[in-house]
């Protein structure tokens, strides 16, 4: 179900076969297109954009010279992404010139994607929006582990139900619908520094083990309806 952490040959050779059960005519959630859209980092959040919700700024590229600028322009404290990744891993923040120049140089020698996103100032909280069919079934926040800037709750992170207020609900849904997502999970952060909440990012193959546990709501029977329909 989960695309792998990173490597082109296993996430084009899931793709193919996701794509070939589609085309069987065998329902999915999700869809292939939301899948590759979401997989991406770049392409997920410029979606996002397009469709007028806010989100951190964030700088994509190849080059590590032009990663170093957006740095000092991104206010000298970012977290570093792989392009593909979920569950927080292989993620970097970057607090200081030499380093941010070390880390982009060395990722730049092994041909990966530069993905520079400004560290949001937050509550040491963000939320987790399950959206299924339009509609947000189950939410949580998710408290960060003690002397860690990650909340996900794959690394030790601590979940607690919540009910999200109109605002981020909305949003929530405009971003699963962005990414042409049916099924969702979307990550949401209160920025400080603005006064707004911003989406991070949305997930097309979400874990939910830990929202129902820590929700009551039985996601997987919810993800099984939504599968089937009324009409069988």
């Amino acid at each position: 179900r989960m695309m792998p952490p990173a490597g082109l040959e296993p996430v084009v050779f899931r793709m193919d076969a996701l794509h070939r059960v589609h085309r069987a005519g065998i329902p999915i959630l999700n869809p292939p297109r939301s899948v590759e859209i979401s997989v991406d980092k770049y392409l997920s959040l410029a979606l996002i954009e397009r469709a007028g919700l806010p989100v951190p700024p964030t700088f994509t590229g190849e080059s590590s010279a032009d990663a170093l600028e957006a740095f000092e322009q991104l206010g000298g404290d970012t977290i570093v992404k792989p392009l593909f990744g979920s569950e927080g891993r292989g993620l970097v923040r970057v607090s200081d010139r030499e380093t941010a120049r070390r880390v982009f140089q060395a990722l730049e020698r092994i041909g990966s994607v530069l993905y520079v996103q400004k560290a949001i100032r937050h509550p040491g909280f963000d939320y987790r929006a399950f959206v299924l069919g339009g509609r947000v079934v189950a939410s949580m926040k998710r408290h960060g582990p003690p002397a860690d800037w990650r909340t996900n709750v794959a690394i030790g992170g601590r979940p607690e139900a919540v009910t999200l207020d109109p605002l981020l609900e909305r949003m929530a849904v405009e971003a699963a619908r962005a990414v042409e997502a049916e099924m969702a999970g979307v990550d949401l952060l209160d920025d400080l520094d603005t006064g707004r909440p911003v989406i991070i990012e949305v997930n097309a193959v979400p874990g939910w083990k830990a929202l129902s546990k820590v929700t009551n709501v039985d996601i997987a029977k919810l993800v099984l309806e939504q599968l089937i329909g009324p009409q069988r």
